[in-house]
């Protein structure tokens, strides 16, 4: 029905946009989650789970316990569900949307037979015409002659009846395992020199990058695993900027750490993990473009491993017209350069919080003394009047307006001025290349 239809019957009705895509990554989740239970857990529909706890309802107890633990955790979690339990995976469908509890084994038609036809997951056009005959469940539907219904309603009225009954199989579609990004190599004889661990890494890479092209994947996180024949094993982790799978640059990411590696007597078995991957869609650029933007990559990627990645920074423009808030300073590992800087007049590159000078008037002072140096100002232009945004609490933008110059002195620096028209003071907040 409508909102405002609904409204009528509920006055306290709330409503939130719907969100289908993070509604089924939830169930997917969630599914994961019900393994506990057992292996073979599948989606139903949009918002429902299938279980075959076939052999294992024993391990909680019976079905009820294994259905009241179930309860209790999604309880705790803040979760409301319904469920229902049977041998078949239609009565256990309709008990769960339109009864509850569990089923007696080989008595489906008892358990659901006074629920409505709609239980028997039908269209909603066989479910509304078997209404309007007079058959309101599905104890009256099994009644009825089954050339009859055939003849008027199709198949599918009575293989969803056979479904749930038993007489039809109906299997469990379990949702497959992730992928594996990972590979080994088992020597026949022992290695130590650096030239030999790199071969067997690029052979590992290759397998490794192989399957990461065939699902639309990249790598960001690599994991070297190199055991030893006294058991011990040497780790060699790296961190990529962008998520990547060519094996050629890869590998020389790895020199540097299989460099300082301790081979004892030998190492007789290698594995190569990707520990964190990201989707890579598949584009067509030219080889002038990969190549620009690979070497950056690899430049952020082989800096950040030494001093991690957080730490390689880069600037992107903010929406605001404040100075201060003109940008950001995000890890360039996990951001890419986008959108421009807007400004009707020259920025200075380097900002820095106001510092007081001496003066007094409208205009820019003619001589300035400024962290211990003096200056002659030769030429000022402005002035270009920046009005604080009223809608944040920003004390540094307490006094007003401000009206800034760009300064040009006989010593040769090109300097950023402020004058505040509130409160007359002098400031001196930019410098200019």
């Amino acid at each position: 029905m409508g909102y405002s239809d609904a409204r009528a019957f509920c006055l306290d009705l709330q409503t939130h946009p719907a969100d289908p895509a993070g509604d089924q990554a939830f169930l997917q989740v969630l599914a994961r989650w019900a393994k506990r239970y057992c292996p073979w857990v599948g989606l139903e529909g949009a918002d429902g789970l299938v279980l075959d706890i076939t052999g294992s309802a024993h391990l909680f107890g019976g079905e009820a316990p294994l259905l009241h633990d179930i309860h209790q955790r999604l309880a705790r979690a803040g979760l409301f569900v319904r469920s229902g339990v049977a041998d078949t995976r239609g009565a256990a469908w309709a008990l769960a949307h339109y009864g509850k509890g569990i089923a007696a084994r080989a008595q489906q038609l008892d358990a659901i037979g006074q629920l409505p036809v709609a239980a028997l997951r039908l269209d909603q056009k066989p479910s509304i015409a078997l209404q309007r005959l007079g058959v309101r469940s599905i104890a009256d539907l099994h009644a009825l002659p089954r050339a009859t219904i055939t003849r008027r309603f199709g198949p599918e009225v009575l293989l969803r009846l056979d479904q749930a009954l038993g007489t039809q199989a109906e299997t469990i579609s379990p949702l497959p395992d992730p992928p594996a990004y990972q590979v080994r190599l088992s020597l026949p004889d022992p290695i130590g020199l650096q030239a030999d661990v790199m071969a067997g890494t690029a052979r590992l890479l290759d397998q490794l990058c192989d399957k990461l092209t065939a699902q639309e994947m990249g790598a960001r996180v690599l994991q070297l695993c190199l055991r030893r024949v006294d058991k011990g094993t040497q780790e060699i982790d790296i961190r990529l900027a962008r998520a990547m799978r060519d094996p050629q640059r890869i590998l020389t990411l790895f020199e540097r750490g299989i460099g300082d590696i301790d081979a004892g007597f030998g190492i007789d078995q290698m594995r190569l993990v990707a520990t964190l991957v990201e989707p890579v869609a598949v584009e067509q650029v030219t080889h002038s473009q990969v190549e620009a933007g690979d070497k950056l990559d690899d430049l952020i990627t082989r800096i950040g491993n030494r001093i991690g990645l957080d730490n390689v920074q880069r600037f992107l423009p903010a929406d605001s017209h404040i100075p201060e808030r003109s940008f950001i300073v995000a890890p360039a590992a996990y951001s890419t350069p986008a959108g421009r800087w807007v400004s009707l007049r020259e920025r200075p590159i380097q900002i820095f919080p106001p510092e007081p000078i001496t003066g007094a008037g409208a205009t820019p002072p003619a001589s300035l003394r400024w962290r211990r140096m003096s200056f002659r100002v030769e030429r000022a232009t402005g002035p270009e009047r920046i009005a604080p945004e009223w809608w944040l609490s920003d004390e540094n933008w307490r006094s007003g307006v401000r009206d800034y110059w760009k300064v040009e002195t006989k010593q040769g620096r090109r300097l950023w001025l402020f004058y505040t028209p509130q409160n007359p003071a002098w400031f001196v907040q930019g410098q200019f290349a």
